[in-house]
């Protein structure tokens, strides 16, 4: 595989992205693309439901870190959030709650007392038929208090780790490809 398909790169929040403005404030903002070949997907649902499943094993022994420190005060643990996708009144994708989806765009993320978070998967198209688009997963979060700002400092870099690695492994294993028509 061309080693350009599996380079994650820091880029800005994409200006078309529904998350941009979401906030008045924000105390992170990030974005990272990766090039996808031709014939994948350009689903963002079946592109997030892809990314997450294929995550490397290192992030759920993270995830179950801090669980059980966060739930020391009173925060979701994304044990119970997974509980929460069984139940038909709200659309969730694993721990996310869906708050919006376009043909290019699906918008995912949770609101909780110290912080909210909006996450965007966004497939732009190429003009190229050599090239298969580029996914942005973007993220942004708004802290309500100290507790959120403590919080966002401790685990910035643990999130961007997992951003870049899951769409590294995405990559690395190979896209979906694009429904036939």
């Amino acid at each position: 595989m061309p080693s350009e398909l599996m380079s994650v790169t820091p880029v800005a929040l994409p200006t078309q992205s529904a998350v941009v403005a979401i906030y008045k404030s924000v105390n992170l903002a990030d974005a990272f693309a990766v090039q996808l070949p031709p014939g994948t997907s350009s689903d963002p649902d079946v592109l997030w439901r892809f990314l997450i499943a294929q995550q490397p094993s290192w992030i759920g022994w993270l995830t179950n870190i801090r669980d059980a420190v966060v739930a020391g005060f009173g925060l979701k643990t994304a044990k119970h959030l997974a509980t929460l996708s069984s139940e038909a009144s709200v659309d969730r994708i694993g721990i996310f709650k869906v708050y919006g989806k376009s043909e290019n765009e699906i918008v995912l993320g949770e609101d909780d007392k110290h912080l909210d978070f909006r996450l965007s998967v966004l497939h732009t198209p190429d003009s190229s038929s050599a090239r298969g688009g580029q996914l942005t997963v973007s993220t942004v979060v708004h802290c309500h208090n100290l507790l959120g700002r403590t919080y966002l400092s401790v685990i910035a870099p643990f999130h961007r780790l997992v951003v870049t690695a899951s769409l590294r492994r995405a990559a690395h294993i190979g896209w979906p490809k694009a429904a036939a028509r």
